[in-house]
């Protein structure tokens, strides 16, 4: 610290704005999105200081309308991949050498920044590449992401000060110091705001990153590199690489100083970079830290006593908000034999009030899936409900890829709890149901615990306090977020700090302290102040 025990700003959550019709912010952040969906932004490798244009580039198109062109990112070949490697490295010397608060302020200023001049910028950005609604880039691109940042420079501050204990004579202190080498962030299209905590959480920390965003995030990602090269984080502290993913993390993983992996995204790419980490294990100076947030199969479990309409609106939110593409969306859903039909109904008249189209158009609930890989596989699921009999589509099961990648929001319902949409991850507008019946709520718990190799998200709705806290108890480890009476979707930071277990990821809990002890490696340093001049022990002694 230097020269005073600093105390940082108190962390606050960033108040979420509405957009009504005449809003200031509704019409800003239309402007935007018009400069930016009728403009052409090209996008280049961020390496140290330099913006890299390799000349080879891929098309950036919104899902809602994936023929037309706003811009173009460039692609790294192996030596931009091995470039990034070596300014991090560089860039090292100096950052991992910087007093705290001064990291603490460029993250600070990076906050304030998203909460002014580059609210509309990031929002219009994530509306169109990654098709959300104004309300859900709100909440995610603005309010999570500025409340990462201000809430990890708190955690930040309180973690420097946790130190142990000192007796007569001797100074007992631990210093925070950042991994010795580079960290490895790959990031998620679903959200700007993971897409920017992953490197920034490292780097805040005092260690450098290299940065693989998702190919249909690259737009925002952009934003999110304005936003810190503005806010003060010097060259190559984070650097941003595009391209083959297979060929960037293995020269990546090749690298004797890869110290850690930050990661968000599928399952089978994190258990096979976990793979490749062990293999190259002697390589390594170190054992490198890996932290991964990976799938769900998340759940809502209804108990006879449950409000229907309650449990209406938590499917329908749930399952349907940015069309089923956030890992902790609702897929699977229990109901009781008594209530079912009420809930289905209520669930069916919102389905049918939904509107859909361009998130420009704010009267639009649903918008398009991320691209054609995702919209075909759910196809083919729907189709396949459609044909099997022991399923039902109660509402949705349309699809038009024409001009956009539009999945109606769909409700299966099936007599069987193993069902394939039961226990597969689809990550769209689809949510499966059973129903069972009132006497089985205890073998239904179990039932739930026991369908998915996931364990990230889950719900139980009831206004029995005794079925509340069975349910608890009986779902402790099929859920690393659990919530009663409500959706199984949006955490806040600071708040609920998010993460699961099992095949959703090690749990490292994005938005605490917890995450943030990740990229550390402490260092315990004694004093004494009058060190010892023999040897003797007094039991040694005549």
């Amino acid at each position: 610290m230097g020269k005073g025990f600093f105390q940082v700003p108190v962390a606050v959550n960033e108040p979420v704005k509405g957009y009504a019709p005449g809003s200031p912010e509704r019409e800003a952040v239309l402007k935007q999105y018009k400069a930016y969906f009728n403009g052409s932004v090209d996008v280049p490798l961020y390496i140290g200081s330099e913006e890299i244009r390799t000349g080879t580039t891929q098309n950036m198109t919104p899902p809602h309308d994936h023929q037309h062109v706003v811009g173009q990112y460039h692609l790294a070949e192996k030596k931009h991949a091995e470039q990034a490697i070596a300014s991090c490295l560089e860039a090292r010397k100096a950052w991992s050498q910087m007093p705290w608060e001064q990291r603490a302020a460029i993250f600070l200023r990076a906050a304030e920044l998203l909460a002014g001049p580059y609210r509309a910028k990031i929002n219009a950005a994530t509306m169109i590449a990654q098709s959300k609604t104004i309300h859900q880039a709100e909440i995610d691109a603005a309010c999570e992401l500025i409340d990462f940042l201000r809430f990890n420079v708190e955690y930040m501050s309180q973690i420097y000060t946790e130190q142990p204990d000192s007796s007569e004579g001797i100074w007992n202190r631990v210093e925070y110091r950042p991994l010795e080498g580079f960290v490895y962030a790959i990031t998620p299209f679903n959200f700007t705001a993971i897409a920017a905590n992953l490197p920034a959480s490292a780097a805040m920390m005092g260690n450098v990153v290299v940065w693989k965003p998702s190919d249909s995030q690259v737009f925002s990602a952009k934003v999110i590199m304005d936003v810190f090269k503005e806010a003060g984080v010097p060259d190559g502290v984070i650097n941003l690489v595009c391209g083959d993913p297979v060929m960037i993390t293995e020269t990546v993983l090749a690298s004797p100083d890869f110290s850690g992996l930050h990661f968000t995204g599928s399952t089978f790419v994190f258990k096979e970079i976990w793979k490749k980490i062990g293999k190259n294990i002697h390589n390594y100076k170190t054992y490198p830290r890996i932290v991964g947030e990976t799938g769900g199969k998340d759940f809502i479990i209804a108990h006879p006593s449950a409000n229907s309409k309650q449990v209406a609106t938590g499917i329908t939110r749930g399952a349907f908000e940015f069309q089923g593409q956030k890992c902790s969306a609702a897929s699977r859903v229990y109901l009781p034999e008594s209530i079912a039909d009420e809930v289905l109904g209520y669930v069916r008249e919102d389905v049918k009030s939904f509107k859909m189209g361009s998130p420009e158009d704010m009267s639009n609930f649903i918008t398009a899936v991320i691209h054609e890989g995702s919209f075909d596989k759910l196809a083919k699921y729907i189709d396949q409900a459609k044909a099997d009999a022991d399923a039902d589509i109660i509402v949705g099961g349309g699809y038009d890829k024409s001009k956009g990648y539009f999945i109606e929001p769909t409700v299966i319902l099936t007599k069987d709890p193993k069902y394939t949409t039961m226990c597969t991850e689809l990550f769209g507008p689809v949510v499966t149901v059973y129903v069972y019946k009132d006497k089985d709520w205890a073998d239904t718990l179990k039932l739930v615990d026991g369908t998915s190799e996931y364990a990230l998200t889950g719900a139980v709705f009831s206004t029995d306090r005794y079925a509340v806290t069975e349910a608890t108890k009986a779902l402790e480890n099929c859920a690393g977020n659990f919530y009663v009476n409500d959706k199984p979707t949006g955490a806040v930071v600071g708040q609920q700090p998010f993460g699961g277990a099992r095949a959703s990821g090690t749990n490292d809990k994005a938005g605490s302290a917890q995450n943030l002890l990740r990229w550390v490696s402490p260092r315990l340093i004694k004093e004494t102040f009058v060190s010892p001049e023999d040897y003797r022990y007094p039991f040694l002694g005549e």
